[in-house]
Parts: structure tokens; sequence; C-alpha cells
């Protein structure tokens, strides 16, 4: 199905791109290559200029940090392809610390995506797991895994907004009407994503409502995202600070959108247990080209640290559990 054959759905496809990639401040000066013309690679003139302005070294001065902040942090032509399933109530209930509660409809969708270009200068791949799920009335995600292949991505999704970001390996690929990807840690293969373009959706009314609950009036895609910020004392007896509930939205911009029939496999793994979240029913596939834009999130309320220590081991493998 083509973007032509879909213009009702266009506007509503993304809610899935809900990614944190690095803060302003961590930006280095000497970007990553990107794709030619692309907004993320600068002049080799550029370039050299900044090596000649900007001095060598560990500590930057406030005037380097006050020039790299944004209103946003961007990533120009993102290649995606997202699944969306059904799962179990009971299973999205027992995932969710609380405040916060399981949305209307019990869905669950993961994404795997390519970033050619940022305005920050990385470059690289990212998966994710998210379950619907809902804070004093208002429907987002909830962040359960979220693989990346660059150390920078990690670094500042796991340290600003806290989302759960591990290292991968990743394949993904799009020849014709087929896309198809999958990750990989430690020699493990736990998830696999696939779409057949030409297919319909696998439930054609699900879908659209999944697609349909983050469109906007003007024709933009808003994806919300919930995150739990913590991080372990140095002794390892329990939290620097009450747990923090992150709330972040995501502005999405869909050049280019196909829909079409998906698979899902997920595999068994103590470490990336995707698997938990039973798929019941698979409502299907898009695969979109665009830029998106992450804004500012901000603090909604502190957890309980009693009750969110068995919630705080999603960035964390089954063998290191700090706390």
């Amino acid at each position: 199905m083509t973007t032509s054959q879909c213009s009702n759905t266009f506007r509503l496809v993304g809610m899935y791109c809900l990614t944190f990639r690095v803060c302003p401040v961590l930006e280095r000066t000497v970007h990553a290559q990107g794709p030619q013309g692309s907004h993320s690679s600068p002049s080799d003139e550029s370039l050299h200029t900044n090596r000649k302005e900007t001095e060598m070294s560990f500590v930057k001065t406030i005037d380097e940090i006050e020039s790299k902040k944004r209103e946003s942090v961007d990533f120009f032509g993102a290649e995606m392809l997202t699944v969306a399933w059904e799962t179990r109530p009971e299973i999205i209930e027992r995932l969710l610390p609380a405040p916060l509660k399981p949305a209307a409809a019990p869905l669950a969708f993961a994404f795997i995506g390519w970033y050619p270009a940022t305005n920050f200068g990385v470059t690289y791949h990212e998966a994710a797991l998210f379950v619907r799920a809902s804070y004093n009335g208002e429907e987002g995600n909830y962040c359960l895994s979220m693989p990346v292949d660059n150390d920078i991505a990690m670094a500042g999704g796991r340290e600003v907004f806290g989302f759960p970001k591990k290292m991968a390996t990743f394949h993904f690929a799009k020849e014709g009407a087929r896309v198809q990807g999958w990750v990989e840690r430690k020699g493990h293969r736990f998830v696999e994503l696939s779409a057949d373009l030409d297919a319909p959706f696998n439930d054609a009314e699900a879908m659209q409502q999944f697609m349909l609950s983050t469109s906007t009036a003007d024709g933009k895609v808003r994806g919300l995202s919930y995150n739990v910020k913590h991080f372990i004392t140095p002794d390892s007896s329990g939290f620097e600070f009450s747990p923090r509930l992150v709330r972040q939205e995501t502005v999405i911009h869909p050049k280019a959108l196909q829909v079409g029939k998906a698979t899902v496999n997920l595999a068994f793994s103590l470490d990336d247990p995707w698997a938990e979240v039973e798929v019941v029913k698979i409502l299907g596939a898009m695969y979109t080209v665009g830029d998106n834009a992450m804004l500012k999130g901000s603090v909604v309320a502190e957890i309980d640290p009693d009750n969110f220590r068995p919630h705080a081991f999603l960035k964390w493998d089954s063998d290191l559990m700090p706390c």
C-alpha cells in the first residue's frame, strides 16, 4: 500500500519515534559524516575552522556550553519500521510502575530504525519496545527497552530522560516492498520485525485506531513518552534520589509512508526479555521516512523508591543488578 492509497492515515504515523538522542551539551565539535547534502555534516572548511577556534579540553567554557543549546534535537531522513500488536492486559499492568496506569487498549509496539543525519553529529541505528500507558488521564507510551549502536546516543538517552538504552547489533534493510530488521545482543537475536508493503494491514480497523491516537489538528504527529529517571548510589544501597517520572514529546513530520502486513518474532532472553510482551494479535506495520524533533521533557511526579525497585532494571543485564 503506497502513500497515495492511504492519504487519510499519512499524517497519523509516528507514535513510536519517542527516543532521546543526546543532550546538546554533549555535541562534538567534529561531527560524524552523514549522507551527502544532509543537515548534520558540516563542510571541510567549517570543520577546519572549528578545530582552530576551539581548544581541546575535558573542561568546556560557559560560552561553549551555551552555544550548543537547542530547543529540539532533530533527525533528518529518519527511516523506521514500526509494528503494533495487542497483548494481554495483565502483562501491561505488571510491567507498569506506579503512578502509570494501563491505557484503554492493551497495545504494544516496537520499531527498528536508522538515523542517517542529525543536528548533533551522530548517526546510528535504534530500536525500542513500548507499551501504552496513562498518567493523570493522558495516554502515552512507556519504554521497556531501547537498543542503539552508538555510545553517545546511549549516554544521552539514559542520563537525561531515563530511556533504558543498551548497546546492540542491528540489521535493517528495505528491498522493494519488503522491509526487515533485527536486533542482537551478546550474539543473541531477540527481536525480528518485517513488513510486506504490498499487503493490507493484519487488522485494518485496529491499526488505524492505533495511528489516530497520536494525530494532531495541524496534521503533525505527537509522540508522548513516559520514562522513569533514576540512578543507583555508589554503595548500591538504593537510589541517589526518588525516581522521577519524565514526560517527553516528539513531533514527527513524515515525508513518505507505506503501510502493510507485519510479522514479529520475539525470542527468549534473560537480558532483553521482549518476549514477555506476548503477541496476542498483530495489528500491522508502518514504514516511514521523515524528520523528527525531540522536544525538552519535564518531571511530572516522584515515585516511592521501594515501590519502584522491582522496575529498576530495564537498563541492566540479569547478571548485574546493582541494588
